[in-house]
């Protein structure tokens, strides 16, 4: 059991309610991502930030979307998986890349592939990448900010993430179609 309340718009703090409304009304639902964040208006407010200013990177739908999903499988977030599957199908990003990503699989595209692994660099070091690892990610056709826009999009996932692990956030109705369990490490 998590310490963590799941808050409706009707329970939430005060300052968190606009926000919760807000993504009823876009949404059709307040998603129970952002329910455990209201939490901490603050918190709520920075996740809703940084999604906002991620969107307007110069990655396209399809990259944004293999940042948030390896991220997200990477830390074991079986709800941001499974919810950005959801998101990604909407913006037409390809079964086979969505697949790929939900699986730990290499893309096939080499381009996607090393925004994928450069993802998953980062998620693993923490941030300490090698040069040689930066400049393999260059290489495949990115830029420097670029670089800095991969770890935008981490810091998003990051903090949805660590909250959907102490929550044991539900997982909504809206995207149990794809739901996701993180692979068992070997002992």
């Amino acid at each position: 059991m998590s310490i963590i309340s799941i808050h409706s718009p009707e329970t939430a703090p005060e300052a968190s309610r606009p926000f919760l409304e807000k993504s009823k009304e876009r949404f059709g639902f307040s998603p129970n991502i952002l329910g455990a964040l209201a939490e901490s208006p603050a918190a709520l407010e920075g996740y809703i930030s940084l999604a906002t200013l991620f969107g307007g990177t110069s990655f396209t739908a399809t990259e944004r979307q293999i940042v948030l999903i390896a991220a997200s499988a990477k830390n074991g977030c079986a709800y941001c998986v499974a919810a950005h599957s959801v998101m990604a199908a909407g913006e037409k990003v390809s079964e086979e890349v969505i697949a790929a990503l939900r699986d730990g699989q290499p893309i096939a595209d080499a381009r996607l592939e090393a925004l994928r692994r450069f993802v998953e660099i980062l998620v693993e070091k923490r941030g300490w990448a090698s040069d040689s690892e930066v400049q393999t990610f260059i290489n495949a056709g990115f830029n420097r900010q670029q670089v800095v826009e991969v770890v935008l999009g981490i810091t998003q996932k990051t903090l949805s993430n660590y909250i959907n692990h102490l929550a044991d956030t539900p997982l909504d109705e809206a995207f149990a179609s794809r739901a996701w369990s993180a692979p068992q490490a070997a002992e």
